[in-house]
This record gives structure tokens, sequence and C-alpha cells, in this order.
């Protein structure tokens, strides 16, 4: 048996650094240690100081979904506080956030994740010179064709939170920015636009022909847009089987509005779903460069280990829930929604489930975009009054 240690990274194309040791025993990867070798302490950057300040610091945990960590904050705030939003203020919160979504679907299929494809070390492959056609760094037609599409979709998040990023817009008691008759034409133009760029080049196909796939044999003989690419390379080089996860999905739900989340919340395990209780969330800190021990984030501390024990490498804390590790994201949120062909993809379980789950939020995310965009109407309230006590706690999920 041959057996060697090969450290990747630090990835620049992530949010922060990240790196990845892999210990390899004959050409396969035996174990693997994702590990964050930047401490950042946000925990501690936020103690002491006034709680509203949450939703300046928060967002700036990330760069690419700062808006996630912006409306975590409103919610956890408004929790607090007893606040909510009116109906109009959550909707046009989900609307911001839905777009920053969608946004960086797009961002991760085409410039985190095809663009390796068309690399020299798959010369040779059937389908190697379309995707240097398609996704070679700076040139690639696929490429050049989404930065300009997401550009055009990010001046929503201009118009409704006057920048993106780190905006202030979403605040605990509802929005900032009213949008008014004209603003809403002007979503519903770029929203065209987008689905135009989506159902040529992404998908080959309308978007709701997309969504409503079922069964994973219908996934196989999608062959149209980089989505039918991005499944004959899976097929190729095996992507269903590689990288499959614990099989454990679990959902805070999506965009909270006036009539609920847009999609359900739960934990998906094995082809059922069961309530997700977050009093049962821990940070373990086994394999962290930290003091302590498991913790609910209300009692968790972030607290650097100065002895760095030999069994840490991380700065990160890992997340469980009742003790086991959950997926999150776009698999999760689909799944636990209930769609049939993401609860197929998640008992899959591989690199080719979460890609194309993305895809399949990309779609239906789109289309409730457009919705939620039609039933904007300016004429109603977007903000209520708010005052936070003195003592209190909140919680935020998103």
């Amino acid at each position: 048996m041959t057996a060697h240690r090969l450290l990747v990274g630090p990835f620049n194309r992530i949010e922060g650094d990240l790196e990845v040791r892999l210990e390899i025993e004959d050409g396969r990867v035996a174990a693997a240690y994702a590990n964050s070798p930047l401490f950042r302490g946000f925990e501690a950057m936020m103690a002491g100081r006034d709680p509203r300040d949450a939703l300046t610091v928060t967002p700036r945990i990330c760069g690419i979904c700062s808006i996630s960590q912006s409306a975590a904050a409103a919610l956890a705030l408004a929790d607090a506080a007893g606040a909510r939003m009116p109906p109009m203020g959550a909707r046009v919160a989900a609307i911001l956030h839905g777009v920053e979504n969608l946004a960086d679907h797009v961002t991760h299929f085409t410039l985190f994740f095809m663009l390796d494809f068309a690399r020299p070390a798959y010369t040779g492959r059937p389908w190697h010179a379309r995707a240097v056609e398609r996704f070679t760094a700076a040139q690639g037609s696929g490429l050049r064709a989404m930065v300009e599409a997401r550009a055009a979709l990010m001046h929503i998040t201009g118009t409704l939170g006057g920048k993106w990023l780190h905006t202030l817009a979403i605040q605990p008691a509802g929005v900032t920015r009213a949008p008014d008759a004209r603003d809403r034409v002007r979503m519903t133009s770029t929203l065209r636009a987008f689905r135009r760029h989506l159902e040529r080049e992404t998908f080959g196909a309308p978007l709701e022909e997309f969504a409503a796939l079922e069964t994973l044999y219908a996934l196989d003989a999608w062959e149209t847009g980089d989505v039918g690419l991005f499944l004959t390379i899976a097929r190729d080089l095996g992507l269903a089987a590689a990288g499959v996860g614990p099989r454990r999905y679990l959902s805070w739900g999506a965009h909270p509005g006036a009539e609920g989340r847009a999609t359900r919340a739960g934990l998906w395990q094995a082809g059922s779903v069961t309530p997700a209780d977050a009093d049962a969330v821990r940070e373990d800190l086994a394999h962290s460069w930290m003091m302590g021990e498991a913790a609910h984030p209300l009692d968790g501390v972030t607290v650097p280990d100065e002895e760095m024990r030999d069994s840490a490498y991380s700065w990160c804390k890992a997340s469980r829930l009742a003790g086991a590790p959950a997926e999150t994201g776009a698999l999760a949120r689909q799944a636990v929604d209930g769609h049939p062909l993401a609860q197929a993809l998640a008992t899959e379980g591989g690199v080719r489930a979460r890609v194309a789950a993305r895809l399949l939020e990309i779609a239906r995310t789109q289309i409730w975009l457009e919705a939620q965009v039609a039933g904007v109407d300016p004429s109603h309230s977007l903000m209520g009054d708010w005052t936070l006590p003195d003592a209190a706690t909140g919680v935020g999920l998103t």
C-alpha cells in the first residue's frame, strides 16, 4: 500500500481562507480535513457592542452572501425585540435576499465550478473542447455571458438595498427603501432579461421544464444548455458517486414572509422530513484551536487555544445537530421542501447532486422572484416600529 499527504490551498475563489489536507492511500482519498487557517472571531468582535451593530458587522462575515448574514442579524434582533415586519416589508426583504441567492448560484456554477473542466488535464475528453470554449477563465463565451447578465441582475439589489454588498436595507421591523411603481417595472424588466439569459445559456429551455423534472432518469435525459454539458461531464467523471456526504439535510426555510417561508424547514433523512430543533444545535470544538467544550451558540465562547492541542487542525467550529453533522445549502433546501428530483438527488448525495440542486434552485428561485416582484405594492407600509429592550435573547435563522 502506498500512502502520502496532499495539501490543497489556500483556495482563492471562495470567501476567506480555506485549505484541504488529503490523506491518499493507493491513489484514493482515505481522509480529508477542511481547515480554516485564518482566525476571524466575529463573536469576539460583537461582544460589548450595541446589538444594532450586528447589522453592520455580521454581513462582513462573507462578501459573497452578505445579505444572508444581514437577514440573520435582522431576524435575531427582531426576535429579541418582539418586532414584526409589515407584510410588504417582508416581501421586499425576501426579494433582496432571493436576488443575491440567485446570483450566488450562477456565480458558483460558472466561475467556481465549471471552469475547472477547461483545464488541460482533461484534454482528450470528448467534452473538453466545449468546456474550453464556454468556461476558460476570462475568455469563455459562457463565462462572459454570465458575468454580464449577473451584473444586470444585481441592479435590483441597488434598487432595494441602496448598494451591494453589505447593505443596511434589511432592518428588524422592515426595509429602509420603499420601491415605487417605476422601480417595480424596472425590476420586472431586469428579471425578464435574466430569464432570457438562463433559458438561452444555462438551461437551453424554459425554466419551468427543468423545475418540473422529478426523477434522476429525467435529469439524465437533459441535453441542452450548459446544464447538458455539466451532466455529460458528470457521467464521464463519475461525479454522482464522488464526495458523498452524510445524507442528512437541514434547512431552516428560506425567505420568511407574511405567509411563512418560501421553502419549508426541517431535517431530511432516509426519505422523510422531521422538524428541526434549533435548541439541538451545538458548536463542536474537538478539532478546533479553541478553548471550551461543545455548546449551544447562545452559551459558546470563542477563545483561541494557546496550547494548540494535537487533535485540532482548524479555527472553525463544527456545527452539529443533535450530535451529528447535517448538510445545508440548495440540496438541503429543495429536498426538505419536498421537490421530488431534489429528494432523489439527496439520496444520491454526491457532487452531481449538489450542483444539480443548485441548478434546480436557480430555476425555482427565478420563477418565485418574478411572482414576488409582481406583488410589490408601493402603497403599503414597509417599516414598522421597534424598540430593543435592555436585556433579551433572539435567534435569526436563514
